[in-house]
This record gives C-alpha cells, structure tokens and sequence, in this order.
C-alpha cells in the first residue's frame, strides 16, 4: 500500500474523486426537474490499526416526486479502491423538501504488516472517501446522480512497550524478588486490539523465566495498558554465584519479546538496572 498513502495535497485527492468515475460512462443528460445533491458529507464512524468504517450522507432534491432507488458505491483509500457495493435506499423524494440519504461501509485501509509499519514511521494522515451514484427513479425514468466526499484520518501507529515500574526487594542474601511493569503505549486516537505480549527475563546475562501477558486484550486510546511480571532470583533459578551477585545490591537486567495484533508485530528490547530495597 506504499503506493497508496502518497502525500499528495486533499483537495488535489478530492478533484481527482469527482473527476474518475466508477467505470461507469459520463452522467446521463438528465430531464427537466432532474435530482440534485444539495448537501453531502463522509464521516468516520469508527477507526481501527487496520480498517476504518464511514458514514456517507447527502441531502437530494428533486422537483418531481421520486425514489432514490439505490447507491452504487466505492470505498476508496488515497485514490486506492478497496471495496465496491451497492445498497437498496428507497429513500422518497418530494418536491420542495429534501430527501436525506445516508449508508455505511467498512474496509480494511491496510492491507499487511509491512504497510502498517511503513505508515507508522510516515505519520501524517490519510485521505478515506466513498463514491458512486444515486440511482433515482420519478415515474418511468431513471437518472443517476454522482457522489464523491472525503475525510482525512490520522495515519495509524504502531505501540511501543517501556518499562513502567521496576523494583527488587531483597529478601536474604540469596533471594531477591524483582517486580518489573510493562506499559504498552497505544499512541492512537481509537483502541488497540491485542493477541499477546511475550517477554523474557534474563538478570546479569542468565535467563530466569518467560511468560505471554495481554492475551486476547485491548489498550484504550491515548492510554497505556500496564502488565506486571513478577520473577524470583535464588540459587535454583539463577545459579550457585546468586549471594555474590545480590551482594552487589544492584542487578543489571533486561527483558525481550514481542508484542503482536492484526496485522501488527512488535518486537522490543529493554535493559537496565535495578537498585535491590531490603524487604520488611
């Protein structure tokens, strides 16, 4: 989908909507009296990592009495089509009072792991639109009237995981217990949906223990979703040197693995120390 998010200006993007068709040939010459868009908006309804729902809504006018039969439609991602349709509206159109129009459609805006990384390091935002006609009947005619409204959304973002909290209470000379938080920052403006978050946790270059956190979760939007993992250092977890190491009263650490969601894998890093308190 590289080709897709390029930064090309909105209003260009929108010219370009109006000006391509759905295959469809040129508008029809229409009757005296002929429907007429008087109003028209797309909004979004719901944004997630990796698709997106819009609202479509118009007000049509016609001066003879009429139905808009149908929409044919596309859902369109920066000038990319990614899902086609057509909706019965039956919507009744009377002289002088504006009919109001309205449907929704969802699609997925991205279509693999490696576009969503990309987005995340481009930023900016992305330029979702539905277009197509009306199909409207008065009596034996029928007319089709075209439509093309855009929104802007913000470019998804992948999280990143930081150690929230860490501390080691020291318990005995040979038994510290290390409490270490994981945050998963969620940097967008709608929820993020998990599968899981791994970690593995080495003290001083030994692993001691590993674990899947966050299983079938969700971070809010704008927030971080804490996880706490706890693991013991003695002499059975670490090793016979664990006395002289926990005598130092600070032990280097670090904490690997990856977090994962639809369409989304992060892998992460993290190291440092931790200053052991005596426990009461």
């Amino acid at each position: 989908m590289s080709s897709v998010m390029r930064s090309t200006s909105p209003v260009v993007q929108l010219a370009a909507l109006l000006l391509v068709g759905m295959g469809c040939a040129s508008s029809p010459t229409r009757p005296a009296g002929s429907a007429t868009l008087t109003a028209q908006d797309t909004s979004v309804v719901s944004q997630g990592l990796t698709e997106a729902t819009l609202r479509y809504s118009a007000q049509v006018a016609s001066a003879a009495p009429g139905v808009v039969e149908r929409v044919d439609y596309e859902l369109v991602s920066e000038g990319k089509v990614l899902k086609k349709g057509t909706l019965k509206l039956e919507t009744r159109l009377t002289p002088g009072t504006p009919g109001d129009v309205s449907f929704e459609e969802r699609a997925a805006y991205v279509q693999s792991a490696e576009d969503l990384a990309r987005l995340s390091a481009q930023g900016g935002t992305v330029l979702l639109a539905l277009r197509g006609v009306l199909v409207v009947r008065t009596g034996d005619a029928e007319e089709q009237v075209p439509f093309a409204a855009s929104r802007a959304v913000r470019v998804p973002r992948l999280p990143t995981i930081v150690v929230e909290e860490l501390d080691g209470a020291r318990y005995s000379a040979e038994e510290v217990q290390l409490n270490l938080r994981l945050g998963i920052r969620n940097p967008n403006p709608f929820p993020l949906k998990l599968s899981g978050l791994t970690w593995q946790m080495a003290v001083a270059g030994k692993a001691l223990d590993s674990g899947t956190l966050a299983q079938s979760d969700s971070v809010d939007a704008s927030a971080t979703g804490v996880y706490p993992v706890e693991v013991a250092v003695t002499k059975d977890s670490w090793g016979p040197e664990v006395k002289a190491l926990i005598s130092r009263g600070v032990l280097p650490y670090g904490v690997t693995g990856e977090l994962t969601g639809p369409l989304m894998r992060v892998p992460y890093s993290l190291s440092g120390e931790v200053k052991l308190n005596v426990s009461r």
